[in-house]
């Protein structure tokens, strides 16, 4: 009685204790720190977990460059350097060409199309067994919906406007940009005003209103245009060191997924809302022009991009897999939306 009245004492206190085990992560990002909408969002998550953890979990959030640069998150987290980190897939691309797919696909899925693949069509699957040989987690962290097309100096009248262009673009994008004779720049957000302002480019691709008057990109450049065909709903990402969240009691790994799932919608909620504020902003108090890309444009870099996804599917196994399931999700959404979305969108109008 004796030994079994020991056994249980040690079994009932080793429970709570292991329930009051703290724990204290960073998190890095390549956003400016508390930038609008995207900055803000990794902020959101940490106080979603400290809440939800009772303070078990804290997570402190470091903006582009405090820790590291924010072209370097994806090592950071790999190497242990910040438990986590908060940024765009396709920012990778050098490390595994087909992490592009998990941000945007020029022309492709829109942000609820995309959160469905990825949650309920295999999308999750495929992206975490690419990140694995990383020993990284990956989580949908967040999306822009469709984007704007960008900021130009010059008026855009035809393709050839595109040839020899300076333009900040990132992703598979720039490989179309890139296919039509334009010059795309890799360039982290902090940048891009100067580097517009100094001529160092000659366009640039941002977010959308809501993020570009946030830094006074109509400062800067005459001609705002629409829409984002290399960005129809831009996922970002929470990454999470595989050790550090295998380390966490199941509880906390459980408030990690539920508090990416969370900021994911509701980075959307507040694009949707301040998106049209900004906007009416730039045209009513600021003269911006906001116009569209003419349609043999539009329809030049359609072609380009049906080239640009064939040459990296053939060029990268894993890029094919992934983009085959993605190709087929887009095609039978695509179906039920010419009928739903599509329809009632127009008859709205």
């Amino acid at each position: 009685m004796l030994l079994f009245a020991c056994s249980e004492s040690t079994t009932t206190d080793s429970a709570p204790a292991a329930k009051e085990q703290t724990f204290k992560w960073k998190l890095v990002t390549s956003w400016p720190k508390n930038f609008p909408g995207l900055g803000r969002a990794p902020e959101t998550f940490a106080d979603y977990v400290d809440r939800m953890s009772g303070g078990r979990l804290k997570i402190q959030v470091y903006g582009a460059g405090e820790l590291v640069p924010g072209f370097e998150v994806f090592d950071a987290v790999s190497n242990g350097t910040a438990q986590m980190g908060h940024a765009g897939s396709y920012y990778w691309k050098g490390k595994a060409p087909a992490a592009q797919i998990f941000t945007a696909i020029p022309f492709g899925m829109n942000v609820t199309e995309m959160n469905a693949w990825i949650h309920y069509g295999g999308g999750l699957e495929l992206w975490r067994e690419l990140y694995k040989p990383f020993g990284v987690i990956p989580f949908a962290g967040g999306n822009t919906g469709v984007q704007m097309a960008g900021w130009f100096k010059k008026e855009i009248t035809s393709i050839a406007d595109l040839e020899n262009l300076k333009m900040r673009m990132p992703g598979l994008g720039a490989e179309v940009l890139k296919k039509v004779g334009g010059m795309p720049v890799a360039l982290p957000g902090g940048q891009i005003f100067t580097s517009l302002q100094t001529g160092a480019i000659d366009a640039t691709e941002w977010v959308g209103p809501y993020n570009d008057l946030a830094f006074g990109l109509h400062k800067v450049a005459d001609y705002y245009y629409y829409s984002g065909w290399h960005e129809p709903g831009a996922m970002l990402e929470f990454t999470v060191n595989e050790e550090a969240y295998q380390s966490l009691p199941e509880d906390l790994q459980a408030i990690i997924e539920v508090a990416t799932r969370a900021v994911n919608q509701d980075m959307l909620d507040e694009y949707t809302a301040r998106n049209n504020e900004a906007l009416q902003a730039l045209q009513d108090k600021h003269g911006v022009k906001v116009l569209p890309l003419p349609e043999d444009v539009m329809q030049a870099l359609k072609r380009a991009s049906a080239e640009v996804m064939q040459e990296q599917a053939q060029a990268d196994p894993q890029f094919a897999r992934i983009y085959a399931s993605y190709q087929e999700f887009q095609k039978n959404v695509s179906r039920y939306h010419r009928l739903s979305e599509f329809e009632y969108y127009k008859n709205r109008q």
